[in-house]
Order: C-alpha cells, then sequence, then structure tokens
C-alpha cells in the first residue's frame, strides 16, 4: 500500500477519550504492564457468563485474555466461574468496555479482539459497534496484523459490519458461516440448535494502517 491510500474514517467524526471517566473500582490487570512471558494479548468485549473465555483460556494457554462483561448478573456468574477454574491467564472485568479500553489498553497491544454476539441494537444502530467512531480507537489498540472477530446470528447486522469494514474503515475482511458444530457461546449453542444461520467476520489491522489514536494513552498507563 502506498502513503495515499484514503483512509475514509480520519473523515468520519473522531471519539474523544479524554471525556471518559475511569470505570468504578478500576484496577489494571498485571498482564498491560508485566508480561514477561510475552503471551499475545486477547480482548472479549461482551464475555456474557463467560463460556467462550473460560474455554479459550483452558484451551490456550499460550495466550492471556482480557474478557469483559457490563451486565452484573452475567458478570457475576462468569466470575464465579472464573474463580473456580483459577486460569492465570484469564482476567475477568466487570466494567463498560468502553472505558474501560480508553483507561486500561495501551496502543498497538491487542493480538485478537472478540465480539461475540454482540446486542444488534437494531432501534438504534449507531450502537453497532463499527457505526461507532469508538471503533476507530479499539483498532488504535489492536496490533499490525491484529484481528476482529465478529460473529452475529442477525444477517442484517453483518451485511452492515461488513459494508463499514471496507468502506468506513479501509479493512481488509472475510466473512464465513459458523460450522453447526460450533459452541463458543451460549448463544452461540442455541442459535446453532434451532438451525438458524450463524456469520463471523473477520477483520485484520494492516501494516499501512493509521489512526487518530495511534499515540493517544491516558497518563496512568504511560506512567507505568
Amino acid at each position: 500500500m502506498t502513503d495515499n491510500i484514503d483512509l475514509t474514517h480520519q473523515q468520519e467524526r473522531a471519539f474523544q477519550p479524554q471525556k471518559l471517566s475511569a470505570p468504578r473500582d478500576f484496577i489494571i490487570p498485571n498482564i498491560i504492564n508485566d508480561n514477561k512471558d510475552e503471551k499475545p494479548l486477547m480482548l472479549e468485549i461482551g464475555a456474557g457468563k463467560g463460556k467462550h473465555a473460560l474455554s479459550f483460556s483452558a484451551q490456550n494457554t499460550d495466550k492471556h485474555l482480557i474478557a469483559i462483561e457490563r451486565t452484573r448478573n452475567k458478570f457475576e456468574a462468569f466470575s464465579k466461574l472464573a474463580t473456580l477454574q483459577n486460569l492465570s491467564n484469564l482476567d475477568a472485568i466487570h466494567a463498560d468496555a468502553i472505558a474501560w479500553t480508553v483507561h486500561a489498553i495501551k496502543p498497538n497491544s491487542l493480538a485478537k479482539i472478540f465480539i461475540l454476539y454482540p446486542n444488534p441494537e437494531q432501534h438504534n444502530p449507531n450502537q453497532q459497534w463499527l457505526n461507532m467512531p469508538f471503533f476507530e480507537f479499539l483498532l488504535s489498540r489492536l496490533q499490525v496484523g491484529g484481528e476482529v472477530i465478529l460473529v452475529t446470528n442477525i444477517e442484517s447486522y453483518m451485511d452492515n459490519a461488513e459494508h463499514q469494514a471496507t468502506k468506513v474503515w479501509c479493512l481488509p475482511s472475510t466473512r464465513s458461516r459458523v460450522p453447526a458444530t460450533s459452541q463458543r457461546t451460549h448463544f452461540e449453542v442455541k442459535y446453532l440448535a434451532r438451525q438458524e444461520v450463524c456469520w463471523e467476520l473477520s477483520i485484520r489491522k494492516p501494516k499501512w494502517y493509521k489512526t487518530r489514536f495511534d499515540d493517544w494513552q491516558v497518563s496512568a498507563i504511560s506512567e507505568k
């Protein structure tokens, strides 16, 4: 790619991270500042009761997953299971994902981001992840060659996400059907059992990619 590539996303309304306060009881996991084993760092947004986070961490001990859930009852169920399994490569976080990411994640630090079966926001499409200005900030936290995995059972949501990835965020993506045997989340199990089609979008961050937040981070992170 050349330096003249049209980064359409930089013409969009900019996210304003400086206006977000840190979540209540905010703590930065040790892995953020002390990844001495250089494990690839993963982020899951909307972990629910933790089915994917727990199985992924158990099966990928060479990677470290930070899994965020905002809803209290879902997080409490997740937290209990995480405590029982006691996986050293998993951090379960109860917080709003946007504010937490702004205050905790360094630029160019995530190898992969999972967004599995997000709220479709059918009555408020501006809140769909790829429609939000925050998505540019999220991409700034992703490493070169890193990947965003978005999964949904709603075809219109996937159609829009695929369009936004290409036309707004100028990113290469691959769309595929989720295998009928997949069991990553409780939602996935339920949808596939009903023989619904579930879609997965894999979005990669190329070497040439730039955002307006590549050098932005809160002082609490930069001083550590």
